[in-house]
């Protein structure tokens, strides 16, 4: 028993292939070179003094959290008691608590905070001066941005 296939008879019609989605090429992308020729020292100042303003705000409450958890775990009366072993002396009263109270230290962090603010923003300052001098020198920061 053998099976033979007969083709179909020719009509001079040609069949179109499947369509399938041609996958457009995809953009490379655009790549742009550009130098950074100068930065605005009024622009650099205040930027910094925003940043500096929101690094103290942290530092001051992340000292005031950190005393809390000192005082909380008993870390000064410890202090005290053994300052007062080591002193031996019953009429002399000691208590830590008249050098680091919560009022004295956040008082120090806020003073530090406000130093702090002063001399980054004026740093920051200096800095855009002295980058702008050295980008007139050496022609300034290249950079290769990429569109994506």
């Amino acid at each position: 028993m053998s099976t033979s296939v007969t083709p179909a008879p020719r009509t001079g019609k040609t069949v179109a292939a499947a369509k399938t989605p041609a996958v457009a090429p995809r953009p490379a992308g655009r790549r742009v070179r550009l130098t950074v020729s100068r930065v605005d020292p009024w622009s650099a100042m205040k930027v910094s003094f925003l940043v500096a303003i929101g690094l103290g705000i942290a530092t001051v409450v992340m000292i005031a959290v950190l005393w809390m958890l000192l005082s909380g775990m008993g870390v000064f009366d410890q202090i005290n008691s053994m300052i007062e072993k080591i002193i031996g002396d019953a009429e002399t009263k000691f208590d830590i608590m008249d050098f680091v109270g919560f009022g004295r230290v956040v008082s120090l962090s806020v003073v530090l905070g406000v130093i702090n603010v002063l001399l980054i923003t004026a740093l920051a300052t200096l800095g855009a001066f002295l980058y702008n001098v050295c980008a007139s020198l050496v022609g300034g920061l290249q950079l290769t941005l990429t569109d994506d």
